[in-house]
């Protein structure tokens, strides 16, 4: 496997339940994910088959499904639940995840986490 090929998600904004304090128990905030995945396109590229190629689509679906039907207290449990999910359920054999919660209250855009799980090849 190449170690220079990444499938990008970018900007993926999805509505849950995050936070630690009452009052963000009480609504749905938006996150976002930037996320980085290695994966070899080579195979997809010769045959142009979604088939041979990591489905982004899939993933994002499922992301969207497991993010907003839960509530979480902190952005790294959510962080290390979606990448589980990729890891695992995709076969993605290494990532870099950002995921950023607006906190326009404490006077900063967002707060931000990136986490890096699986391993490179080589």
């Amino acid at each position: 496997m190449s170690r220079g090929d990444l499938i990008l998600i970018e900007g993926l904004e999805i509505a849950t339940v995050i936070g630690i304090y009452d009052w963000e128990r009480d609504i749905q905030q938006r996150i976002r994910l930037d996320i980085e995945m290695l994966w070899d396109i080579s195979k997809a590229a010769a045959s142009d088959d979604i088939r041979d190629a990591l489905d982004y689509h899939a993933i994002t679906t499922r992301l969207l499904e497991y993010v907003e039907s839960a509530s979480f207290g902190l952005i790294e449990s959510l962080a290390e639940g979606c990448a589980g999910i990729i890891l695992n359920e995709f076969s993605v054999p290494w990532l870099r995840l950002k995921l950023s919660k607006p906190l326009p209250d404490l006077g900063m855009k967002h707060a931000a986490i990136v986490i890096e799980r699986g391993v490179l090849p080589g």
